[in-house]
Formats: C-alpha cells, sequence, structure tokens
C-alpha cells in the first residue's frame, strides 16, 4: 500500500490551476479578436453575418477584393459552405513598404443551419465586395401560424 503524504495546500492547488485556466482563455479571446497575419500562419477570414426569417436564411460575407470567379458556395444538407482565395497582389514600385496589413490567402467558412433546406432553390450573388446568399427553408420546416377554434 502506497502511502500519500496529505497537504493541506492541495485543495488550494486545485483553485490555482482553474485561475490558471480562465486566465488562459480570456488571453486566448483577447489574441483571436485581433486581426493575424498571413505571415504567422493565419489566413483571410471574412466577417459573415446570417439572418434568418420564417421563410429563408439570409448570409452576406464581405470579401473584398476578390471577384464572382474567385468564390464558390456550395450546400451539402443544411451545411453552407464559402470558399475562395484572395492572393496578394504583385506591386513593382521603387521604395520600402512601411507597413502590410491586409490579409491574403484561401478561405472557407461552413455554417450549419439546423433546418431543412431546398437545395434546388439557393441563390448567391456577388455586389461590390459582398457575397449575399439566400437559402430558403423547406416547406416543412416553416412556421406556419394555426387559428384557434372556438369549442
Amino acid at each position: 500500500m502506497a502511502i500519500t503524504r496529505w497537504s493541506a495546500a492541495f485543495p488550494r492547488t486545485r483553485n490555482l490551476v482553474g485561475i490558471q485556466d480562465e486566465v488562459n482563455r480570456l488571453f486566448d479571446s483577447f489574441y483571436s479578436s485581433w486581426p493575424q497575419r498571413a505571415g504567422n500562419g493565419a489566413g483571410f477570414s471574412p466577417a459573415v453575418d446570417i439572418q434568418e426569417s420564417p421563410e429563408e436564411f439570409i448570409l452576406w460575407a464581405d470579401l473584398p477584393g476578390l471577384s464572382q470567379k474567385d468564390v464558390k458556395v456550395s450546400l451539402m444538407g443544411d451545411t453552407l459552405t464559402i470558399r475562395g482565395e484572395r492572393r496578394q497582389e504583385e506591386v513593382q514600385q521603387e521604395g520600402s513598404m512601411h507597413r502590410t496589413e491586409r490579409l491574403y490567402g484561401s478561405f472557407e467558412r461552413s455554417f450549419t443551419l439546423g433546418t431543412p433546406v431546398r437545395n434546388d432553390k439557393v441563390k448567391a450573388t456577388f455586389r461590390d465586395g459582398v457575397l449575399e446568399v439566400r437559402v430558403p427553408k423547406a416547406e416543412e420546416a416553416r412556421l406556419r401560424e394555426i387559428e384557434v377554434q372556438v369549442g
């Protein structure tokens, strides 16, 4: 039988580990909100807004600097995926670059809608650097109001 030394500090150590986890989460959330540089292994990831109405889902993705041919939209079941690539422009000019903040690279964003949708009626349009995707809900997923009858 092994004898383990009891320490009154053990419960406090456990609390310190929990505090350390919270501090790590705080720093992770802080740094994940900072723009990351493609040179650090992070690439371009577009911001997306999603709106749901009783009839459809509407997604808007900010894709500045991309053209229609740089973007692919696919729908598998209830998962919508937007893929593309923003390439860095080759600028040949004299002088030196003082700052580079724009992000480049391939991206892929997937969204699970959680509702049956009409795959054959999805529409995607691209205008002024904004992709708009309209995904109609399947008939069985739409909200129906039922009139209550007097008994």
